[in-house]
C-alpha cells in the first residue's frame, strides 16, 4: 500500500437545506399555538418558574431546544438563553443565539444561508488540513518508525484516510444530545457509499471486481455493522465494546494514494535554491499559489483555490509538514523555527475551545502566553544551531508536532460543523439522525465520491470499488469506539445513547440489506459488475432516502402500543 495522501472533503453541497425544510414551520407560532411541522407531544404544559426559566411538566422531561419553533417569536431568545438543552458546551462560536438573538425575524433566511456557506467552508477546511496536513505528517511517522505496510495501513493511514468521519463522531459522541448525528453520519456515509458511488462505478465502466478482497470486505463490514447494531439495541456501550477494532485491508486505495501522493510531491517540491536569504525562504514557504500551476490548470479549479488559499496559509504557518519523499525533506529552516511557536498556541488554543489557553495561572500569567515564551526560546535555539540547507538529524520530531497540530484544528472545525448541524436542526425542526445521514454524510463522503469516480473514469474501477468498503469500516468501528471511550470515567465505564427510534432501525437495517444485497448479487454475477447492477444500487439509495425523510415526518411511524 502506497503511504500517500488521498483526495479530501472539499466541494459544494447544493441544495439540500431546503429539501429538509418542508417539515418546518415558516415562523414562530403565536403565543399559546404550534408552529407548522411541529412535533411536540400531547399534553405538554410550558410553564415559568420564579427565575423565569422556562420548563416542561411531561413526565418531568425537560423542554427540547427544537421546540423554540413553537413559542411566540418575541419570546425566542429567552428561550434559547433560559432553556439548558439550548446550551451549547463547546465550540468558538454560539450558533444558536446568533439565529434567535443577534439578528431580527425577517433576517431568519439570510442567517440560515449564511450558516449552510459557512458549513459548506468548513467542509472545505476539513478537506484541505487532511490531505495536506495530517496524512503526510502520518506518512512521515510511519516512515521514521519504519512500519510495516500492512501495520502502517490498518493504523496511521487509516486513521489519515477518516480523520474528518472520526473526528466528527467523536465530537459529536462528546454530548448524547448530538450522539444521532454521529450514528446518522456513519450509518448515513456508508449507504451512500456502497450504493451510490459503487453504483456509480459500475455503471461508468462494467469491470469484473475481485473475488477474495470483495467478500473479505463485504464479510467484515457486515460484522461491524452487526456489532455496532448490537450497540445501537441496547442503547449503551461498555468499556469492552468501545475497544474493537477493525482491520483496513492492505490493498485499499493504493492508486489514488499514489496519484495524489505525486501531486503532493508537486505541491511541496522545493521551491528555492539554497542559496535564497532567510527572509526570501520565509515568504515563499507560506505563499500557498504555484504561479506557474494557476495558469495550466482549468477555472473550476482555481475557484477553488481561492477559498482554499486562506486555509493553507493559515495552515501554512500552524503546522509543520515533513515530507521523507523529498531530499530535503520539506525543511524550511525559518518557517519551522516559526512553527515552535505556532504550533503549541494552537494546541493550547483550540483544546476545549480555548478554555486551558485563556486560564491564567496564579490569576496573573495567560497559559498562551507561557506558550509563546517557551516556543520562542526552542525557535531561537533551533534557528541558531540549523542550517537552511541542510535538515537537522531530529527534523522527524515536527512531524509529531504537525501530527497534533493538525489533529487540533481538524476536531476544532468538526466542532463547529457538529455545532451548525444542530443549529439547522433546531430552524428546521429535523431530529440530528436526519442531518447525520444526509448533510453530514454528505460532506464527509463527496471528496471520495469524485476520487473514486475519477479512478474509474482513468480504468481503475476494481481499485475504485475495493476503496468504497475498506475506508469506512474502519470509520465506523472507530468513530464509535473512540468516540464513547473518550466519554467514560472511571466511576463509569458505561455510555448511554439517546436514539431518535424508529430512523436510526431505518439507517441500520438500510445499511445491512445493501451489503446483503452486494454480497450475494455480486458472486451471482460470476463477480461480473454491469450498468444495471449500478442502476439497482442507485434505485435502492432513493428508495432509502426516501422511506428516511418520510419517517422523520412522520409519514410513516410505529403504530401505537
Amino acid at each position: 500500500m502506497a503511504l500517500g495522501p488521498v483526495s479530501w472533503r472539499a466541494s459544494c453541497i447544493l441544495g439540500v437545506l431546503w429539501t429538509l425544510s418542508c417539515g418546518a414551520g415558516a415562523s414562530g407560532a403565536d403565543s399559546g399555538s404550534r408552529g407548522v411541522g411541529s412535533r411536540m407531544p400531547p399534553q405538554l404544559e410550558i410553564g415559568n418558574e420564579a427565575d423565569g426559566i422556562r420548563y416542561a411538566q411531561h413526565q418531568d422531561r425537560p423542554v427540547d431546544c427544537w421546540e423554540v419553533r413553537t413559542q411566540n417569536s418575541s419570546k425566542w431568545c429567552h428561550f434559547i438563553q433560559t432553556n439548558p438543552d439550548c446550551q451549547m458546551d463547546s465550540g468558538f462560536l454560539n450558533y444558536l443565539n446568533g439565529v434567535f438573538c443577534v439578528f431580527p425575524l425577517g433576517l431568519l433566511p439570510l442567517v440560515v444561508t449564511l450558516y449552510v456557506l459557512w458549513l459548506l467552508y468548513l467542509f472545505l477546511i476539513l478537506g484541505v488540513t487532511a490531505e495536506k496536513f495530517f496524512c503526510p505528517n502520518l506518512s512521515a511517522i510511519s516512515t521514521n518508525l519504519r512500519l510495516a505496510h500492512n501495520v502502517a495501513g490498518v493504523t496511521f493511514l487509516a486513521f489519515g484516510n477518516g480523520a474528518p468521519d472520526v473526528f466528527s463522531a467523536v465530537v459529536a459522541f462528546s454530548d448524547p444530545r448530538t450522539a444521532g448525528l454521529a450514528i446518522g453520519a456513519l450509518f448515513g456515509a456508508g449507504v451512500f457509499v456502497t450504493t451510490v458511488v459503487a453504483g456509480g462505478i459500475a455503471l461508468l465502466k462494467p469491470f469484473t471486481v475481485a473475488s477474495r478482497p470483495f467478500l473479505r470486505d463485504a464479510v467484515f463490514y457486515m460484522v461491524a455493522v452487526f456489532l455496532t447494531f448490537t450497540v445501537l439495541y441496547f442503547r449503551r456501550i461498555t468499556l469492552a465494546g468501545a475497544l474493537n477494532r477493525a482491520s483496513d485491508p492492505e490493498d485499499e486505495d493504493s492508486l489514488s494514494s499514489s496519484v495524489h501522493s505525486e501531486e503532493y510531491e508537486e505541491e511541496y517540491r522545493p521551491l528555492l535554491p539554497s542559496a535564497e536569504g532567510t527572509l526570501q525562504i520565509l515568504t515563499k514557504s507560506v505563499n500557498p499559489l504555484d504561479r506557474r500551476k494557476w495558469r495550466r490548470k482549468s477555472c473550476y479549479w482555481r475557484f477553488l483555490k481561492v477559498f482554499k488559499m486562506p486555509v493553507e496559509f493559515v495552515m501554512l504557518l500552524t503546522v509543520p509538514v515533513v515530507d521523507p519523499d523529498q531530499e530535503d525533506h520539506n525543511w524550511k529552516r525559518p518557517l519551522n523555527c516559526l512553527h515552535l511557536i505556532t504550533s503549541p498556541l494552537v494546541c493550547i488554543l483550540t483544546l476545549k475551545s480555548g478554555a486551558y489557553g485563556l486560564y491564567k495561572i496564579q490569576g496573573v500569567f495567560p497559559v498562551w502566553g507561557l506558550g509563546i515564551l517557551i516556543g520562542a526560546f526552542l525557535a531561537a535555539i533551533v534557528f541558531c544551531t540549523t542550517k537552511n540547507e541542510e535538515p537537522p538529524k531530529y527534523h522527524c520530531v515536527f512531524a509529531f508536532l504537525g501530527f497534533l497540530a493538525s489533529a487540533l484544528w481538524i476536531n476544532a472545525v468538526a466542532t463547529e460543523v457538529v455545532n451548525i448541524l444542530r443549529t439547522l436542526g433546531v430552524v428546521f425542526q429535523l431530529s440530528n439522525t436526519v442531518l447525520g445521514l444526509t448533510l453530514l454524510a454528505w460532506g464527509n463522503s463527496i471528496g471520495d465520491t469524485f476520487s473514486d469516480l475519477t479512478m474509474a473514469r482513468h480504468g481503475y474501477p476494481r481499485m475504485a470499488f475495493s476503496a468504497c468498503f475498506g475506508g469506512i469500516i474502519f470509520n465506523m468501528l472507530v468513530g464509535v469506539g473512540l468516540g464513547c471511550l473518550l466519554q467514560m470515567t472511571s466511576s463509569q465505564l458505561a455510555v448511554k445513547l439517546e436514539l431518535d427510534g424508529l430512523l436510526v432501525w431505518i439507517l441500520a437495517g438500510a445499511l445491512g440489506l445493501s451489503l446483503v444485497f452486494s454480497f450475494i448479487s455480486v458472486p451471482a454475477q460470476c463477480f461480473q459488475l454491469g450498468r444495471g447492477y449500478g442502476v439497482c444500487l442507485l434505485l435502492y439509495y432513493l428508495a432509502f432516502l426516501t422511506v428516511a425523510l418520510l419517517t422523520e415526518f412522520k409519514v410513516i411511524q410505529l403504530p401505537a402500543p
